[in-house]
């Protein structure tokens, strides 16, 4: 505990100490800001590894005695999982940023700043994981809610920037609300402590209480993790903030969510059927219109944010998978449902933090986002390209890479307990809708990938850009190897992620488990072989053809003399047939000019989807809010005798209420 409480001292102080020094010295501001996010994180993982490694759980330590009751840390296998993805992936993000933000043209002042935000944002995460008892747990979610507000802020004065921080401010403040009176209920207004309401058993006795903190639970933390309904947030404030902020929201900050359920989830003893129906209902439409909106977006920032709603939704389907085989008895099925759906979390962490990176380094080069407006940036980043796209190819699910991995686990899950014979549909839907996700996916980045990093530049930004800065390709080159790496020890990770809730006997006791997990390690075999054999190939290619001359000639263009860009296949005109199959649900507005006669001079395709919920739903409900607060405004007249003739009528009417 001591080196937990030495990270959140210095991620503390050397937050301050950059915030002091933004003005005068922004380049050490910058300096202590990212020297102290690196420090910090390193300690956590320090203070997390030897639980993973075997060493007993800590019990609660009392961090700060405070009016409402102590302020209690604690750790186990769960916490240490999420605590090493903060820090790790944090850790890569603040030494991007160090890079990012010195290109980025904005005040220097306004950076230094930013990394006392940023510094806090990591503290509170931690905080989050590590709390032991509800107060220390909303203490740091509320941190965690105000730093990356202020950094989604950072660059306020563009265009619907403040926007997307009001949104994304004001939604997870409403799930917010839910999880205070979640954690109301949990203690029965006693103690708040989880060891003390664990011990008491009284959420495990009482399943109508149950029922009402799991649905306050998905409320709340669905919210921050980006769950469909309430997943408005996220496509506005990813895109807004400076990518190594939105590789940290993206790719572990939204994970808070989905470990504040599985921490409560534990808690709630044997849980009923319909639990496990209600994840896997919502994170089937998470993830399918997560990636159908995902398909239809050309900004490439708003297209990488919805594929963590669909992302989420792969994690809420394999929890639910778990549930449904924690009720029907299937303790096989509910290892595998939750080894998927934590390593997935991992997973996702990783390669969505990559993509963000490399959406970043693409911006950090031209200026721009639109997919449209950019084209044939492998040849001039090819480091960028080439971890771009290792991270596509692993968010698309491909073998060889982690996403395959945690994917194959939630597969196994579903297709297991189709075969039991238990809530055999539950099993259909999941695999189904990861069947659907999966190919929409590599859709999506196939489209991504290809219009940024192949063919030819279409405009002089794309066509001048030159590589990034070593400080940002040091972190992406990182990430591309975990991306192998978690794929390798797959095998050992989901051994140790299906019983990290506790809610799973252990794999040991399920010869069938066995199986699926020395399936994963042939699978891991079969890819480091695969790609020794292409080494070799590729190696065995340059030693033929060392010293050959080689001829260059143009490419066949179909009878053009000169090949325009505009020829080439856009981000909107790749996806437009997928798009119009699901036109019910998009909603995609198409602005078309076709080409006439027998030479036409100009044509285009341009599309806009808007978020149907947000469009139909949400701001409609802030119309008629803010109407209805206007209507009750007209009561506030600055008059001092109107107000106490209101004072004077309430009473009255008090007085005739109680003669009743």
């Amino acid at each position: 505990m001591v080196l937990f409480g030495a990270s959140l001292v210095v991620l503390f102080v050397s937050g301050i100490a950059a915030m002091l020094n933004s003005g005068r010295h922004p380049g050490r501001a910058a300096i202590l800001g990212v020297s102290g996010a690196v420090t910090g994180a390193a300690l956590a993982i320090a203070s997390a590894v030897p639980v993973l490694a075997g060493a007993p759980s800590w019990q609660a330590w009392t961090l700060w005695q405070t009016p409402l009751g102590p302020m209690n840390i604690a750790l186990d296998q769960l916490s240490a999982i999420f605590a090493i993805l903060i820090s790790t992936v944090t850790a890569l993000a603040a030494i991007y940023g160090r890079g990012y933000l010195s290109g980025h043209g904005t005040d220097p002042r306004a950076a230094g700043r930013s990394w006392c935000w940023f510094n806090l944002l990591l503290a509170s995460m931690l905080l989050v994981v590590f709390a032991a008892d509800g107060l220390t747990f909303l203490i740091g979610w509320e941190s965690m809610s105000l730093a990356s507000f202020f950094l989604v802020l950072f660059d306020h004065e563009h265009p619907g920037v403040t926007r997307a921080g009001w949104i994304y401010l004001i939604t997870t403040h409403i799930g917010a609300a839910f999880l205070f009176v979640m954690f109301m209920l949990a203690g029965n207004g006693t103690s708040l402590d989880f060891f003390s309401i664990n011990a008491a058993g009284s959420l495990r006795a009482d399943q109508s209480l149950a029922n009402t903190i799991f649905l306050l639970a998905l409320a709340g933390f669905g919210t921050k993790a980006g769950l469909v309904p309430t997943h408005i947030w996220l496509p506005e404030a990813h895109p807004a903030a400076p990518s190594h902020v939105s590789a940290v929201m993206s790719g572990v900050m939204i994970k808070t969510g989905i470990y504040g359920l599985l921490r409560i989830i534990s808690m709630l003893g044997v849980p009923p059927l319909w639990w496990g129906w209600t994840l896997v209902v919502i994170g089937s439409a998470s993830g399918i219109l997560g990636v159908l909106f995902a398909l239809a977006q050309h900004d490439l920032k708003r297209l990488l944010a919805y594929h963590s709603i669909e992302n989420i939704g792969i994690i809420v389907l394999g929890m639910g998978i778990g549930l449904v085989g924690s009720a029907t008895g299937n303790h096989l099925v509910a290892m595998l449902g939750y080894a998927g759906a934590i390593l997935h979390t991992l997973n996702h962490g990783v390669f969505k933090s990559l993509l963000f990176m490399g959406a970043g380094s693409v911006i950090h080069a031209t200026g721009s986002r639109d997919i449209d407006r950019l084209g044939g940036l492998m040849k001039r980043m090819p480091v960028t390209g080439a971890t771009f796209l290792t991270g596509a190819a692993a968010i698309s699910g491909l073998p060889g890479l982690n996403g395959f991995m945690s994917e194959f686990l939630i597969y196994a899950g579903a297709f297991m307990l189709i075969v039991s014979g238990g809530a055999i549909w539950a099993g259909v839907v999941t695999a189904l809708s990861l069947a659907i996700i999966g190919g929409l996916a590599l859709a999506c980045f196939t489209k991504a990938a290809g219009a940024v990093f192949l063919g030819e530049p279409r405009g002089p930004a794309p066509a001048n850009a030159t590589e990034s800065p070593r400080a940002m390709l040091g972190p992406m080159i990182t990430l591309a190897v975990f991306c192998v790496g978690l794929a390798l020890g797959a095998p050992w990770l989901a051994k140790m992620a299906g019983t990290a809730t506790g809610m799973a006997a252990t794999a040991a006791s399920f010869p069938d488990s066995l199986q699926v997990f020395n399936l994963l390690a042939d699978i891991t075999v079969a890819t480091v072989l695969l790609v020794l054999l292409v080494l070799a190939a590729a190696l065995l290619r340059s030693h033929v053809l060392k010293g050959r001359a080689s001829t260059v000639s143009p490419t066949w263009d179909c009878g053009y003399a000169a090949a325009s860009p505009r020829v080439q296949y856009s981000a909107s005109s790749f996806a437009d047939p997928i798009v119009r199959m699901f036109r019910i649900v998009l909603r995609t507005r198409r602005h078309v000019q076709a080409p006439e006669g027998f030479f036409p001079t100009a044509a285009s395709l341009e599309t806009h989807t808007d978020d149907v919920l947000m469009a139909r739903v949400f701001e409609p409900a802030a119309r008629g809010v803010t109407r209805l607060a206007s209507l009750v405004s007209r009561l506030q007249q600055g008059s001092t005798h109107l107000y106490l003739m209101y004072i004077f009528v309430t009473i009255i009417i008090l007085m005739i209420w109680n003669l009743r």
